[in-house]
């Protein structure tokens, strides 16, 4: 059996917007549990927050999330980045545009130094992404 390493995102109140947006992105089944299901709130007020979020899809990405309650600190930061890569250049390019509906691009989607198409943002959640399109040197470059 394999491990498989994923991001893991926190929020703050936003986890259930956060991730159907994701799941908009990137398809697949998205399950939530709120922590009233479990009896996990301590406040009240937070029993219909996110306890966790996982969204899989069927080419193997999977992204899980919650909201983190206000007794526990929420420090947002960008020390962490998610990184898409691949080679399916209209996939990849359908993932970025998505994504970058309300970001921040710190780079955009283009012929990269080494050779593939890479473009990085800050989509409008706070999270960071990397996408790397690999391929020949004569693929096409996509078009943010």
């Amino acid at each position: 059996m394999s491990t498989t390493l994923n991001p893991y995102l926190s929020f703050r109140g936003n986890a259930k917007e956060a991730m159907e947006f994701y799941h908009s992105v990137f398809g697949g089944e998205l399950t939530m549990s709120r922590y009233a299901e479990f009896g996990m709130n301590e406040d009240p007020s937070e029993a219909d927050k996110i306890m966790h979020a996982q969204l899989v899809t069927s080419g193997g990405l999977t992204l899980m999330g919650a909201d983190t309650p206000n007794s526990m600190p929420f420090n947002p930061g960008n020390t962490y980045s998610v990184s898409l890569s691949g080679q399916d250049v209209d996939e990849l390019t359908g993932y970025w545009q998505k994504l970058s509906e309300g970001a921040t691009i710190q780079m955009p989607l283009e012929k990269a130094p080494w050779g593939d198409s890479f473009g990085q943002l800050i989509d409008r959640f706070g999270v960071g992404w990397m996408v790397n399109i690999g391929g020949s040197p004569d693929a096409p470059t996509p078009q943010a």
